[in-house]
């Protein structure tokens, strides 16, 4: 039986780019796509199969694993940074047990392998700042740091216990011009694609200082499909990698967005969303990724805001 892949919270921002991909590499029909809504008409995720599906309902999660003989689950349902700030306890309910979910697949043997991606929320103001290492001080302030971090323990406890293979990336702020912002901290950085495009003034909820690691969404599916393929003996790390590609300000984004768009505008008002930028590093050490399975990021900060402008 060949690879059969459900990607559960396709509709996202990471599901939505990583289910095209992964059809474009092995068939529309192996990658079932999977979300709390049904589709819209125009959505391109409808060039192969899918199902509405809330990965907190046990029961027809087996359904569908059952129903397409799924091998590999891709678990992007979550709540994000400030939105989960907004409603904690059903953030924890939602990134907690659909993870125990998922892996309780994986530790009955119905699945056979499983992504679920942290953050760099797991890291908090204790944190060393600059060149964030693998193994470090962890005590986020976040509601979604903190189920990231627990998430992170039993994924290797998974591993270690019951030999479930489990692969996880701490993703830092990622930009695409494929989705809207989706409620995190670090979507400060797509927002402002869209202003300028649409030639209105930018208000950032961050301070022009504020350095946090960032990627494009092409090295971050990247990524997240050469881990899932690594072979697993190569891999040391059962909790989650840290990877890593830029790190920019607010400031050094506008600048580079002003050398191209000259009439861009911005200013600056922080909201409670920066407290939570201040607890998190500026960048991160991914030497590990890179030893383990090969990992190194494509695009600079001139290629990323020439290829949004272009697209958007």
């Amino acid at each position: 039986m060949g690879k059969k892949v459900l990607v559960i919270g396709a509709s996202g921002q990471i599901g939505s780019e990583l289910v095209l991909t992964l059809r474009s590499r092995i068939g529309n029909m192996n990658v079932i796509a999977s979300d709390l809504k049904p589709l819209p008409s125009g959505s391109n995720l409808n060039e192969g199969p899918f199902e509405v599906l809330d990965v907190l309902d046990n029961q027809a999660l087996l359904n569908v694993v059952n129903k397409y003989n799924v091998t590999e689950v891709y678990l992007l349902a979550a709540l994000l940074s400030a939105t989960a700030e907004e409603n904690p306890m059903f953030a924890w309910k939602l990134n907690m047990e659909g993870l125990f979910n998922v892996l309780n697949l994986a530790k009955d043997k119905i699945i056979q392998k499983i992504f679920w991606p942290s953050s760099i929320a797991v890291f908090g103001p204790t944190s060393p700042k600059n060149n964030t290492p693998q193994h470090t001080i962890m005590e986020p302030t976040t509601v979604y740091g903190i189920s990231k971090l627990v998430g992170e323990r039993w994924c290797e406890y998974y591993y270690n216990k019951y030999n479930v293979d489990v692969r996880s990336i701490r993703y830092p702020g990622l930009i695409s011009y494929g989705s809207l912002p989706g409620g995190g901290t670090t979507d400060y950085a797509v927002d402002v694609f869209h202003k300028a495009k649409a030639n209105e003034k930018f208000t950032c909820f961050l301070s022009k200082d504020t350095t946090l690691p960032m990627m494009y969404m092409d090295d971050a599916i990247r990524a997240t499909i050469d881990l899932m393929n690594a072979e697993s003996s190569s891999l040391s790390v059962r909790s989650s990698y840290n990877i890593a590609a830029l790190s920019f300000s607010p400031e050094q984004i506008y600048n580079e967005i002003h050398h191209i768009l000259p009439s861009f505008e911005i200013e600056y008002k922080p909201d409670f969303r920066q407290a939570i930028a201040d607890s998190w590093p500026s960048s991160i050490d991914d030497e590990i990724a890179r030893k383990d399975w090969g990992w190194c990021a494509d695009y600079n900060l001139k290629e990323l805001c020439e290829t949004m402008i272009k697209n958007i």
